[in-house]
């Protein structure tokens, strides 16, 4: 259901969470770690949705191993350049991937500035060895809570010329947005976007919060703007761009099933709703699937499917000229 007159375009998918598992093995050989399993078959229900999780945070549970195998900076330039040939094979005209520093130096005590550095370099290597159109989104992570946060975005910032956005992403339940204000507004004062997971484990008013105190242009997931006619009303004022992720948000038990999700209903209402990945290893899922599985089980008709296509470009953090040279790609169809 993909239409190949339109670009294809993934602007929610978390780097860190899209680590292919046979580099998680490579590497995990290389640095003599404790993996629970040494071959694809067995390792694969570690780090991948075998059974719905009962909440976001038990969905975070199965990064261990991706983050876990991070031992060298080299390890994330690796992961770095992977994704983005991924991205490539998997027909992408365009992405922004996004990353957490913070999460992925933890496990093995790197320094978030040179996972960034290494981040960056290794993304621009394969945009120009490849020939895709990436942009980076830096993730402050509400889990580690405000101080820490600020710490990761200083790291970000050390490569502010090659970070498109900031996002807040994690533990929001606990971690509510308005702990961030400051961090959203230095990364605004930065030139950055700003993007914020929201309306995933907390209620609209997350939505609200992230849009009116945050500034948020689009919104990860926003799954409980379902039902709230004003909150949806307002975003379809601002051109508020919906990041939603069909399969991650099953998984995460966000929703019940595919039909449960309001996708269906924000496209109606003339939402800018979006399809994307979210992390890829994690559910098992490429970009193709999202689009001619996960969209259909969710209730879109084929109508419905290219106006989510059509609005990845509308809202992706592009400047017109560069939204143009997408368009005029010469392998576009007619």
């Amino acid at each position: 259901m993909i239409d190949p007159s339109i670009p294809l375009i993934d602007l929610h998918r978390h780097l860190d969470g899209s680590i292919r598992i046979d580099t998680i093995l490579e590497l995990g050989r290389q640095h003599n770690l404790p993996l629970p399993a040494w071959d694809i078959e067995t390792l694969t229900p570690h780090i991948q949705i075998t059974e719905y999780q009962p909440s976001v945070m038990a969905y975070i549970g199965k990064f261990k191993w991706l983050v876990g195998v991070l031992v060298e900076y080299d390890d994330c330039y690796r992961v770095a350049y992977e994704n983005v040939e991924d991205a490539k094979n998997e027909g992408l005209d365009y992405v922004e991937l996004r990353f957490s520093p913070w999460f992925m130096a933890e496990s093995n005590e790197l320094n978030p500035v040179g996972v960034v550095e290494s981040v960056v370099a290794g993304v621009r290597q394969a945009e120009e060895d490849i020939g895709i159109k990436v942009n980076l989104i830096g993730i402050m992570s509400r889990t580690y809570g405000p101080s820490n946060a600020r710490k990761e975005l200083d790291a970000l910032l050390s490569q502010r010329d090659q970070i498109i956005a900031i996002d807040l992403a994690g533990d929001e339940a606990n971690f509510p947005g308005e702990l961030f204000i400051d961090h959203i507004n230095s990364a605004k004062d930065a030139g950055w976007h700003v993007t914020i997971h929201a309306g995933e484990s907390s209620g609209a008013e997350s939505i609200w919060q992230a849009i009116d105190e945050l500034g948020a242009e689009r919104i990860g997931h926003g799954v409980h703007a379902d039902g709230d006619e004003k909150l949806l009303e307002h975003i379809v004022e601002k051109g508020i761009g919906i990041e939603s992720s069909l399969t991650s948000n099953v998984h995460t038990s966000t929703v019940q099933d595919y039909a449960s999700h309001p996708l269906r209903r924000f496209l109606e209402r003339g939402v800018l709703a979006t399809i994307n990945t979210d992390n890829t290893t994690i559910s098992g899922i490429n970009i193709e699937y999202e689009y001619n599985v996960a969209a259909p089980a969710a209730g879109l008709t084929g109508d419905q499917v290219y106006q989510a296509q059509r609005n990845a470009l509308v809202v992706a953090f592009l400047s017109p000229s560069e939204k143009k040279n997408i368009l005029a790609k010469p392998n576009r169809a007619a």
